[in-house]
């Protein structure tokens, strides 16, 4: 297995921290364990040396502790907005569970406020010690047919991967435009193949030779696969396969196989993490469910921090001397439980615990809805007794269905239908003070009064809500306009219960802990008015990403994923 270059892609800030320890006394310590030495495939008692924040020496010897001592992890691919925490506050979190750095895509808080708003990630991620690796997001908007905050177009991808701080080409999801060798999106392309940075891909339900010809422009994963027959097709087309297990999206079930059929291809992922998830775990958790299944600890290791090093070549230790010490230490392969956590040689987690500092971030927006009224939320019916189209939401999915419904009309109008568990949908630009409101319906939230709504509406993050009656639906969006970004429940007796989501309608201000016990409470509410989704909140965020078929709603009406073109409400 081949060593990487870790100096030569550090920043230049970077590189002058690191010339500038040789000018002052040498902080070095040593530590013993159990060394798991992927490299090797054994694992075998060692002593660790380590001399301001790089790994010195590493020694095998007769014996040592019965701790054993690990590589940190990565997560390969995740949206750092939809912990719903800035970094540094996501860093408090992640480093207790073992991760020491992401391969993070700003696409969400690109759409929003768009190179200022991927600036403001990379600024504030610097604050902390934790190991950001950002990515040029390519798909802002993600299509032509929804409003976005901002565009980025193949000039300012191309100035992004410019810099050292922008590490490939944030996921392609527009997989058509590939296919069709669109000339933005193949420029795009070509702008990372031209500095040398990776390309990741988006493309679910890809097989064949459309898979094929998706990776041979240059895409070198994929994150959407959904069954392991597709995953197995991506990966003969040349694709390295990230096993997501997210908030709402949750693969790992039906991909666990390719860490035995190929480990080489294989790394772990977030996508999108709530933050009472992430204070619970994170890639440790799939790390401990591939060890249970019997799983190789070598190969589960190689998809948890390896793989994604080796493949974005960045700038992490993986336990080899001349690297950063970034490592971690747990009690044993069969627990796993974590001990500490360690980040250029410091101990960033221990016992539970983050050592990480809160650092309050300073809020950045793009919000210029109105207040509504109710009677702006009905939608009339244009025949006697229609027949609706319904978006049919999946648990653990973000793929969804198409079903035809017969429809419950009240003077004249469409409205939800409770007792069949169809629901109005409704999605309101949130850059244009009176645009009009696009409205659908939804079957699988199981609400029985009231309504939950999120300005978190993948991708272009417009306010997304679903509800039983258009009063509590434009409750639900008024209280989201009054805070300018959140996430709340309304019930039937118009009591609101509301996270505000100050940093672009997506993230919070408060620590991780805060910030999820406030997320809990949301949930909760959600709940109780009848929901039985797991996170009713983030399954309905993806309910407006175009990108994913089969049904899904935009400001602009309702969106066949298929034929990726508008479709009307009415059969």
């Amino acid at each position: 297995m081949a060593k990487i270059s870790l100096f030569a892609r550090l920043t230049e800030s970077k590189q002058n921290d690191i010339f500038r320890c040789y000018l002052c006394p040498m902080r070095t310590f040593t530590i013993s364990g159990q060394l798991i030495d992927v490299y090797q495939r054994r694992t075998y008692p060692a002593d660790i040396v380590v001399v301001d924040g790089l790994i010195q020496a590493i020694t095998e010897v007769a014996s040592a502790p019965d701790v054993y001592i690990t590589a940190g992890f990565v997560d390969a691919h995740i949206h750092i907005e939809s912990s719903m925490l800035a970094p540094t506050s996501f860093a408090q979190a992640a480093v207790v569970h073992g991760t020491v750095a992401t391969v993070s895509d700003p696409h969400e808080i690109a759409n929003v406020c768009g190179m200022e708003g991927v600036q403001y990630m990379i600024d504030n991620s610097k604050l902390s010690p934790f190991k950001f690796f950002f990515g040029a997001p390519s798909c802002v908007p993600a299509t032509s047919f929804e409003t976005a905050g901002a565009t980025l177009d193949e000039h300012d991808v191309a100035k992004l991967l410019q810099s050292n701080d922008i590490w490939y080409l944030s996921e392609m999801m527009n997989y058509p435009g590939v296919l069709h060798k669109d000339p933005m999106v193949m420029a795009k392309i070509a702008a990372a193949k031209k500095v040398g940075k990776p390309v990741d891909g988006h493309a679910p339900g890809l097989h064949g030779q459309d898979a094929v010809n998706y990776a041979n422009a240059g895409i070198t994963t994929d994150h959407e696969c959904v069954t392991l027959s597709e995953a197995i097709d991506k990966v003969f087309a040349g694709m390295n396969i990230l096993i997501r297990e997210g908030s709402a999206a949750k693969n790992y079930n039906a991909l666990h196989k390719l860490l035995s059929l190929h480990p080489e291809k294989v790394m772990f992922c977030s996508d999108d993490k709530h933050p009472d998830e992430l204070v619970v775990d994170h890639i440790n958790a799939l790390v401990k469910r591939s060890l249970a299944l019997g799983y190789n600890i070598y190969d589960v290791l190689l998809s948890a921090s390896y793989n994604p090093v080796w493949h974005y070549n960045l700038p992490v230790g993986l336990l080899q001397a001349g690297e950063p010490a970034d490592f971690i230490v747990i009690d044993n392969p069969g627990d796993f439980n974590i001990l500490k956590t360690y980040i250029d040689g410091e101990v960033v987690a221990e016992n539970g615990k983050s050592l990480l500092p809160y650092t309050k971030a300073t809020p950045i927006n793009n919000f210029k809805a109105q207040p509504r009224t109710a009677n702006e939320f009905a939608l009339k019916a244009t025949q006697a007794a229609p027949t609706i189209r319904v978006i049919e939401a999946v648990e653990g999915q973000l793929v969804t269905n198409e079903l035809q419904h017969p429809a419950r009309v009240v003077d004249g109008n469409l409205v939800s239908d409770k007792d069949n568990d169809v629901l109005k949908l409704a999605v309101v630009n949130r850059y244009e003070p009176k645009a009009d409101i696009a409205m659908a319906f939804i079957k699988n939230f199981g609400l029985k009064q009231g309504a939950i709504a999120s300005t978190v509406g993948h991708d272009c993050h417009n306010i997304i809500a679903v509800g039983v009656d258009d009063e509590s639906i434009c409750k639900a969006v008024n209280a989201l306009v009054a805070s300018e970004g959140g996430v709340c429940a309304v019930s039937a007796d118009g009591d609101i219960s509301l996270m505000p989501l100050p940093v672009a309608g997506l993230m919070s201000l408060d620590d991780a802990h805060t910030a999820a016990t406030a997320y809990t409470k949301v949930d909760r509410k959600a709940k109780e008015l009848g929901t039985t989704l797991h996170a009713p909140f983030m399954t309905l965020s993806f309910m407006a990403l175009l990108v994913i078929p089969a049904l899904k709603l935009s400001d602009k009406g309702l969106f066949d994923g298929s034929k990726f073109a508008f479709t009307s409400v009415e059969v």
